[in-house]
């Protein structure tokens, strides 16, 4: 899936680049991205032409810590190819509403072509769990507290070794910034997300279910595995 999910988004970027000089794309830090990143980097791709951000960020955490989603895509992405640009979302800024605005401003003036993305067990976007999510959210960027399944799926990804070591509140793209991108790809692999990519699929759109909202999406498509599509294949 990550190999397929790798040559697709090439094949996309490739396109993109050829009638524009320059190409924003956000990435997402998960696990579920291991093998469709480092399929990524195999492919033939112009990174000097390409702005890249990423979708949230944890509040608080050590600015070293491995958990960090920027220091995730570090490791995975932008230390291993020469982007542009590359965009962090600061997680330890002293005033997160004013990095949430800052963000913000970057995405405005850089508009996004692509966004690279998974879905969260509870069928979150980037941080937007059900009870933050807003399909007409008027901010580009915020701080969200992180429900229990979110938090618990961070121990279940072995990012942290116990619920108490995660932390409660983060920064996050919203549901409208994501969806601004010209294209969507997400890459959702695994058992642990089978009933997400049911409820992504068949559920009504509602914020109840986020990613729900990705069938309004002229030009998203989904990756699944034999794992995580075992319920819609049954």
């Amino acid at each position: 899936m990550g190999k397929l999910a790798a040559a697709s988004v090439a094949t996309k970027i490739n396109s993109l680049l050829e009638v524009k000089p320059v190409i924003n794309i956000i990435f997402a830090a998960a696990p579920s991205q291991n093998e469709f990143l480092e399929n990524l980097l195999q492919a033939n791709i112009d990174w000097s032409r390409i702005n890249a951000f990423h979708m949230d960020e944890y509040l608080g955490l050590d600015a070293v810590a491995p958990q960090g989603f920027g220091n995730f895509l570090r490791e995975r992405l932008f230390d291993k190819v020469a982007f542009r640009e590359v965009h962090f979302l600061n997680g330890n800024a002293e005033d997160p509403a004013g990095e949430c605005i800052r963000y913000a401003e970057l995405l405005e003036m850089n508009p996004v072509d692509l966004v690279c993305m998974g879905i969260g067990e509870n069928t979150h976007l980037a941080f937007n769990d059900p009870h933050v999510a807003d399909f007409n959210d008027s901010a580009l960027v915020k701080v969200v507290d992180l429900d229990l399944e979110c938090r618990v799926q961070q121990v279940n990804d072995g990012c942290f070794e116990a619920l108490e070591d995660v932390p409660t509140h983060a920064l996050t793209l919203t549901i409208p910034a994501l969806l601004r991108a010209a294209h969507i790809f997400a890459m959702v692999p695994g058992e642990k997300k089978a009933t997400a990519v049911y409820h992504t699929l068949n559920a009504d759109i509602s914020e109840k279910y986020p990613s729900t909202i990705l069938r309004k999406h002229p030009n998203a498509v989904l990756f699944v595995d034999d794992k995580s599509s075992v319920q819609i294949l049954n």
